[in-house]
């Protein structure tokens, strides 16, 4: 119970990802205040089971001040947030233009300007206590390009650049900020896709490798566990010194 007496905020975590990092800071005692538009009840129980208090808020991150609202809440119910994950973010495929304006600035203001904002309210308190982890969830399009993802890559580009900075600005406080970069991940979206080809008469296998055969030399996915789990690492003393990371966990996607 490494993290007991530390409250962390998942953004995104009411499924997929979020929830898999959630699940493992519960399981090793940090109380958890959850975001996101799923079924937040479901995901409050399932945490609640390993003792640890669970709250939600319904802020919707693209809302500067919605998530004003989601930091008084923090501070209200919990005192502080020591762990910050932001985890939360939308995808939209189209050529540049094609490229909906309005999709645009949505995926942006969510990848990354609710980074940036979630980051700047909760810098002050870990700074008064000198201790507070910073964890960022970007992707492998932080550092590469696909076709059609123009948003979602300039936003995740933009991710890793914050992070460096941020972990910079720490660098000699108790505070630390780095950043993950999954492949693909094995979450409820992507088994949807997985679904639909089954669905088509693609066996389940073929359907698995379909996804997979392009971009990730490992050919499996990469679990929300397994997030959860390196997200556990950079919060705990031995990741004192890891700053401004961008950890790749792709399955040799960018080995190639």
């Amino acid at each position: 119970m490494a993290l007991s007496g530390k409250t962390a905020l998942v953004t995104g975590s009411t499924s997929g990802i979020g929830l898999g990092i959630a699940e493992v800071l519960a399981r090793n005692g940090a109380d958890l205040i959850l975001n996101g538009f799923g079924d937040w009840q479901t995901a409050a129980e399932q945490l609640s089971r390993h003792g640890g208090r669970v709250g939600y808020h319904a802020a919707d991150l693209s809302a500067p001040a919605q998530i004003e609202d989601l930091f008084n809440y923090a501070r209200r119910e919990f005192g502080r947030v020591d762990i910050l994950v932001n985890n939360a973010g939308i995808q939209h495929v189209a050529p540049v233009e094609n490229f909906p304006t309005e999709r645009w600035d949505s995926v942006l203001a969510l990848n990354l300007s609710a980074v940036f904002h979630c980051t700047r309210l909760a810098l002050p308190e870990m700074r008064a206590h000198n201790w507070g982890r910073i964890v960022n969830i970007a992707s492998v399009h932080g550092s590469v390009g696909s076709l059609g993802k123009a948003a979602y890559v300039a936003a995740k580009h933009g991710v890793l650049g914050l992070t460096k900075v941020v972990a910079l600005e720490t660098a000699q406080s108790g505070v630390t900020c780095n950043a993950l970069c999954p492949g693909w991940v094995l979450t409820p979206l992507v088994q949807q896709q997985i679904d639909a080809r089954v669905a088509a008469g693609e066996p389940l296998d073929a359907a698995r490798m379909a996804l997979l055969a392009e971009k990730q030399p490992s050919q499996a996915f990469v679990t929300p566990q397994q997030l959860g789990e390196l997200t556990l690492f950079l919060c705990s003393q031995a990741a004192e010194q890891v700053r401004g990371a961008a950890w790749n966990i792709d399955g040799g996607w960018l080995a190639q």
